[in-house]
């Protein structure tokens, strides 16, 4: 009772919020290309970024996509730069955010972007002559920048003036939002029934044995939606709208080193020290722990930007086990490439462990690539 009163504020002032849009008082438009959005109503942790570039691998795939031009556009949560801003390989997680420039860095020849407003950012990609007769942004035009055939919104959920062509909301297989709360006392940043009004639902961190009973049974359990039909990966909501559900799980790929100085011979120590600024670190402990016996963790909060005296707290642990391999996130490692005072002693040692994710079967993989054309088409 008392957790519903002191949530209370929150919850009328995200309600009203919604209310202006669905009744038209705030005016939401459509960009003016295709826009695939990706989003989610927690707190970090469900995998957007993989997801993005997960996207991006199926649509280069896809007979109708391949060779069009896609890009990326994000907020860039934390970087300290405004406006628009094109995001390049060679910068720094402080001016594009971490997501981002992870993204630029492992798919070089895809526009990355990043814009608080994703209307004004979708509308300078699908028009770059608009860009550069903006003073604002001319500075950080490519002078070769193609109009671009379709956009990927990352983490647009909440950004409700742009209504997108395809909506889809990530979701922790472990932690189903309806069993959640809003902040503070959860994790949840936006109303739990905002999902249902996604296009699609992507259950993130699935276990991979998953058979189309246990489909059936959480889609029907935890997400409260009936008639889940596995050859469709449909559901219905009790308002008769039906709703894309698919399963994904996340593969690990092997410990890579971060710096040029890295030294190979420590990935075969066998204990480790794990550092990670992310919502939540235990799956990859888990999976670490499998190699390695994990003598030492330190977590900071999500999108942490590593400072000198953080530097120095890793080198002292490092220190008293000489021994064991600094390992970190994919995400983590963008913000560590900014830290100019780290030790070689430590560079020689630090290592990331970038992750994939994928549909629990191929079937499931051609349905969801089928249902994008078909609502991309409209």
């Amino acid at each position: 009772m008392i957790d519903n009163i002191l949530l209370a504020p929150y919850y009328m002032a995200l309600k009203f919020r919604h209310f202006l849009y669905d009744k038209g008082i705030r005016k939401s438009r459509k960009a003016p290309v295709p826009t695939i959005s990706i989003g989610n109503v927690t707190v970090g942790g469900t995998g957007k970024t993989p997801h993005t570039e997960m996207l991006l691998r199926l649509l280069a795939s896809d007979p109708q996509w391949a060779g069009k031009n896609i890009a990326v556009l994000s907020r860039g949560y934390k970087r300290k730069t405004k406006g628009f801003q094109q995001v390049t390989a060679e910068g720094p997680a402080s001016a594009f955010g971490d997501e981002p420039l992870q993204i630029k860095r492992k798919f070089h020849r895809t526009v990355v972007a990043v814009d608080k407003n994703r209307m004004q950012g979708c509308s300078f990609l699908a028009d770059p002559e608009k860009l550069k007769s903006s003073k604002k942004a001319r500075k950080c035009l490519d002078k070769d920048l193609a109009a671009q055939d379709l956009i990927i919104l990352d983490d647009a959920l909440q950004y409700r003036p742009l209504i997108p062509t395809v909506s889809i909301v990530l979701m922790d297989y472990s932690r189903p939002v309806f069993n959640d709360r809003l902040m503070p006392l959860g994790r949840l940043r936006d109303l739990p029934e905002r999902a249902l009004k996604a296009d699609i639902i992507i259950i993130t961190k699935s276990p991979a044995y998953l058979d189309d009973s246990d489909k059936a049974e959480y889609v029907s359990e935890k997400l409260h939606l009936k008639g889940f039909n596995p050859q469709t990966c449909k559901a219905e909501t009790r308002k008769g709208k039906h709703i894309g559900i698919f399963f994904t799980k996340i593969k690990y790929c092997g410990i890579e080193t971060i710096f040029p100085e890295g030294e190979h011979r420590y990935s075969y120590a066998k204990q480790a020290i794990l550092v990670t600024g992310i919502a939540n670190d235990r799956p990859l402990a888990m999976y670490l722990s499998d190699t390695y016996k994990i003598i030492g963790k330190l977590s900071f909060p999500d999108h942490h930007s590593f400072t000198d005296a953080d530097i120095k707290k890793i080198g002292r642990l490092s220190r008293a086990h000489p021994t064991a391999a600094l390992i970190t996130t994919e995400k983590d490692s963008q913000r560590f490439l900014d830290c100019k005072k780290i030790p070689e002693t430590l560079r020689q040692k630090m290592f990331r462990v970038p992750i994939t994710v994928d549909f629990l079967s191929d079937e499931e993989k051609t349905v969801f690539t089928s249902l994008l054309d078909r609502k991309l088409r409209g």
